[in-house]
């Protein structure tokens, strides 16, 4: 048995509201498209890859490709998406596989486990169509009035891929294309239109078709499995005690017979929370940005330090969602204080504070910051990227 993906690509995506049609649009640093591609590429089940794209797109198909491997055929559809999936049926026909799997190009969410579902019905089947029960109710409407309640045990929400004999659904589509009324939505309709019995299997709510402006975001706030690009960092920093008579810590300055010593005003923890928050979009640390031996630094604020950070959050499209700061030292007493460093952190980060959380601890007079030397802290953070890297 041989079994080939049909990917339909050739929309022009008019509904996402935008220049580009979605199917190009980058998630990150791939297409919709190659991401769609690449789970059937990828898969041991699949023999081979056919791409229907839209005229006028094969710059764009071509700049997809660029970091795929496999070799991928692909030719140009119709106005329509059912002559679109008509026009590869027929490309394929000059050396035909025995099976075919029909996809939405906009459906990169596809499991490697709903492509195996759908190929293995076709083992006794002659087609096969992922679906999803209907959880909500169902309301039959006119002209913006409620008229009916539908009963939904019989109601699916369709998907693709939709798996199919090769044979029969070219046969299919070649006597729906001679009946020039019927206009088809999906390929199950046709095989049933001629027939043929369509086997539902469990579909994946993951497995989403993006078509408005509100589905490509949704889309790049997921990475390639569906799930959401969470990012985790750790930070860590020390400063010695040296003459002075305040140390400023989460960008407060608070009275204490000695200072902190430091090339800037030595904010263990506002460094500690940078170089957590650095180390979540993976871009060096504190001092791969800001290094001491650069005379600029001297003696400048730490407030500086996170905002850059946080800027750099803001250009890869990320949130900030929660950051953990701990302080430990013997003195000075934190606790009176951590409310007002909670406020400052988040006037710095322009974040929530019910989002910040400032902590205090001793060593119980062990080390050196048990013996009044010097203060250290210990940052971590979680942040959620919007774009992919």
């Amino acid at each position: 048995m041989t079994t080939t993906a049909l990917i339909v690509a050739a929309g022009s995506g008019q509904r996402a509201k935008q220049d580009l049609p979605k199917q190009y649009t980058r998630i990150g640093d791939k297409t919709i498209l190659a991401l769609t591609l690449e789970k059937f590429i990828n898969h041991p089940l699949v023999d081979q890859v056919m791409v229907v794209i839209g005229k006028g797109q094969e710059e764009l198909f071509k700049q997809s490709l660029q970091d795929l491997n496999g070799e991928i055929d692909w030719c140009t559809g119709g106005d329509t998406r059912q002559k679109s999936v008509f026009e590869g049926l027929k490309h394929l026909s000059v050396a035909p596989p025995d099976k075919v799997l029909i996809h939405d190009g906009a459906r990169p969410f596809v499991s490697p486990e709903l492509i195996e579902r759908v190929v293995q019905s076709l083992e006794s089947n002659k087609a096969a169509l992922p679906a999803l029960v209907l959880n909500d109710t169902i309301k039959r409407l006119e002209r913006g009035h409620s008229l009916q309640t539908i009963n939904r045990e019989t109601l699916f929400r369709a998907q693709t891929p939709q798996g199919f004999d090769f044979a029969e659904i070219l046969n299919a589509h070649k006597r729906a294309d001679l009946e020039k009324e019927h206009i088809f939505t999906d390929d199950a309709s046709i095989a049933e239109w001629e027939n043929i019995d369509v086997q539902i299997v469990e579909g994946s709510s993951e497995n989403y078709k993006i078509t408005t402006a509100e589905d490509i975001t949704r889309a790049s706030m997921t990475n390639s499995h569906g799930i959401p690009d969470i990012r985790c960092g750790d930070g860590f920093d020390v400063h010695k005690f040296g003459p002075g008579d305040f140390v400023t810590l989460c960008g407060i300055k608070i009275p204490h017979e000695q200072s902190l010593i430091g090339h800037s005003d030595a904010d263990v923890a506002l460094h500690a929370l940078t170089d957590a928050l650095l180390g979540a979009i993976a871009s060096g640390d504190i001092g791969s940005h800001f290094p001491p031996s650069d005379p600029q630094w001297k003696n400048q604020s730490s407030d500086m330090f996170l905002a850059h950070t946080c800027k750099l959050i803001a250009d890869k499209q990320g949130t900030i969602l929660n950051m953990d700061v701990t302080i430990i030292c013997e003195q000075p007493k934190i606790g009176p204080l951590r409310d007002q460093m909670r406020h400052r952190i988040a006037e710095i980060t322009h974040t929530e504070i019910s989002r910040i959380s400032v902590k205090a601890t001793t060593t119980e007079g062990l080390g050196f910051t048990g013996r009044k030397e010097g203060i250290a802290a210990r940052a971590s953070v979680s942040i959620y990227l919007g774009m992919i890297e």
